[in-house]
């Protein structure tokens, strides 16, 4: 990309910019740019009107800038500024400029010192500046003032971060030398979104009002807070100078007089000041541009894409027809009842291969979670054998008894059956769960008539919750059901009768089971513990034992 192209970067990105800004699309895309951070009195004002070499921010105590300001420096022979808001009126004095900021400040936020994240679009056109352009952010602010609310310091903040939290935007971390760096509130922000220092550059400012003796040379030389980009120092105008007129070109003039005899700067003076500042910022952005530019304009040409095959959709729609609105309407609640019923069978166009959803959760929640639930139950075994017990003795009163009572059976049985409810009425609540999400997931493809969306999640999800208390009505009678009638002569039940028949059964597979291998006469001789000597024995070897006998007695 040769240098003519180079510079066209940044005014192409202005226009985007102007484009985004009149649509009141601005967050649809993330348009590199750089936004100034910095405390109240940081001195953001004074290096922004250093660039350009005119007073045209407003000033004054407390919180100045309301407003994020988009501040585009072109480079042009005429000196003149326009704002987006009144385009086409060019303003050639700058105290003008001041008092449409101000204006259209109040217009938004009211003259209660509050804020807005609307931003003002202002292009600045002039010989004296490189092509740039800056969001100049309210400053940090810790005590509301006036009629603010108490949150402004949040509301400040959150404003800040939708701007620096994107990959796209430098952060021009702008901070006092008189302060402790350590306590920078732009430095702070910057390393929450920044932590590897990438994006950020450092501006130092106020460096000829730190005490005597002490100076900021390690922070400048990157050496206390390293940042990729670096730092840079200026000497902005001071309250006194601004009072006295004192112009911007003189004020230049000292700061760069100041670089080159302060001896912790001489060495590094080159590097230092606002026009300096503004060839680096130039050079990043346009550098932050050309790199960016790449995958900028393929999430561009996917929007473009994505809004084509919407207008492909509405290519034959007429608006005044009733009978096509009509069957529009017909399309597309019968659309998401076979969206629906796709989920829950599972034969949907698209398969989620993330999570599962819809029929897949609902099976787990019968096949997993339920019994999951039931073994969870806590059972006390001890506790138990305590209840039967009692039970027993209880209906026996002051007899003995020799059998267990049916009553104490019945009694124990049932307040374990009645345990059932918990785990059953739960997984009533995860399935309406469950086909609420779907059925939000199924109104998505509604999202371009928002009160039908809206409608035709109340009236499904109105119906499924009315069916909710029909189905909990439904589990606790079967449970209920099952409380009311023990049927002991079921195959299941392991009654007496039962567990000896089984017992039985258990015995006979033993026995076919226990097959014999080998069996035959055995004679053992010369052997201690067999008195008499030698001696005949039956013997019989099985899966399970070996026997021998002698008499027909089982030795």
């Amino acid at each position: 990309m040769g240098n003519r192209e180079m510079e066209e970067l940044i005014p192409l990105v202005n226009r985007l910019q102007d484009a985004f800004s009149a649509l009141g699309q601005s967050c649809l895309l993330e348009l590199p740019q750089i936004a100034v951070v910095g405390g109240q009195s940081a001195g953001k004002s004074s290096v922004l009107e250093n660039f350009v070499g005119r007073d045209f921010l407003p000033r004054g105590s407390g919180i100045v800038t309301r407003r994020p300001l988009v501040l585009q420096l072109v480079t042009s022979k005429a000196e003149y500024a326009e704002f987006l808001h009144c385009k086409g009126n060019k303003f050639t004095d700058f105290d003008e400029v001041r008092l449409e900021i101000e204006a259209e400040t109040d217009r938004m936020t009211g003259m209660n010192k509050g804020i807005s994240s609307i931003p003002i679009n202002l292009r600045v056109y002039s010989p004296h500046v490189l092509n740039l352009t800056l969001i100049d952010l309210p400053g940090i602010t810790k005590v509301p003032v006036g009629d603010q609310p108490p949150d402004i310091e949040y509301q400040i903040r959150e404003m800040i971060m939708q701007f620096i939290t994107r990959e796209n935007c430098l952060i021009l971390a702008v901070t006092p030398a008189n302060t402790d760096l350590a306590n920078s509130d732009a430095l702070k922000l910057a390393k929450e979104v920044d932590p590897q220092g990438l994006r950020t550059i450092g501006v130092i400012t106020k460096l000829d009002l730190m005490d005597e003796g002490t100076d900021a040379r390690d922070v400048l030389e990157n050496k206390l807070l390293p940042l990729r980009r670096g730092y840079v120092g200026v000497v902005n105008r001071s309250q006194k100078d601004i009072d006295g007129k004192k112009d911007i070109k003189s004020a230049m003039l000292a700061e760069r007089k100041f670089f080159l005899s302060h001896p912790a700067y001489r060495h590094i003076a080159d590097r230092m000041g606002t026009p300096h500042l503004q060839k680096v910022l130039n050079q990043q952005l346009t550098n932050h541009i050309r790199d960016t530019l790449p995958n900028f304009r393929n999430k561009l040409q996917g929007q473009l894409l994505s809004i084509e095959h919407e207008v492909e959709a509405y290519k034959n729609f007429k608006p005044e027809d009733p009978t096509r609105k009509t069957k529009a309407l017909l399309q597309m609640v019968q659309q998401f009842a076979v969206d629906f019923e796709k989920r829950i069978e599972g034969s949907g166009d698209q398969v989620d291969t993330l999570e599962l959803s819809g029929g897949a959760k609902i099976n787990r929640i019968f096949h997993e979670r339920f019994p999951f639930e039931i073994v969870k139950m806590e059972f006390n075994e001890k506790e138990l054998r305590r209840e039967i017990s009692y039970a027993i003795k209880n209906i026996h009163g002051i007899r003995t008894g020799l059998f267990t009572p049916d009553m104490a059976f019945e009694a124990i049985v049932k307040k374990q059956i009645v345990k059932l409810k918990g785990p059953s009425l739960k997984s009533v609540d995860l399935v309406i769960q469950e086909l609420i999400n779907t059925v939000k997931k199924c109104t998505k493809k509604l999202a371009n008539f928002p009160r039908l969306c809206e409608e035709t999640e109340r009236i499904v999800a109105n119906h499924i919750r009315e069916r909710e208390g029909k189905t909990k009505d439904q589990v606790l009678l079967l449970i209920d059901i099952q409380v009311s009638y023990i049927n002991t002569n079921h195959e299941d039940f392991i009654g007496f009768a039962n567990a000896q028949q089984r017992s039985s059964q258990v015995h006979k597979k033993t026995t076919i089971g226990n097959q014999v291998i080998r069996k035959g006469w055995l004679t053992i001789s010369n052997i201690g513990i067999m008195k008499g000597g030698s001696k005949g024995y039956w013997f019989v070897l099985t899966a399970e034992s070996l026997s021998w006998y002698k008499d027909d007695e089982n030795i």
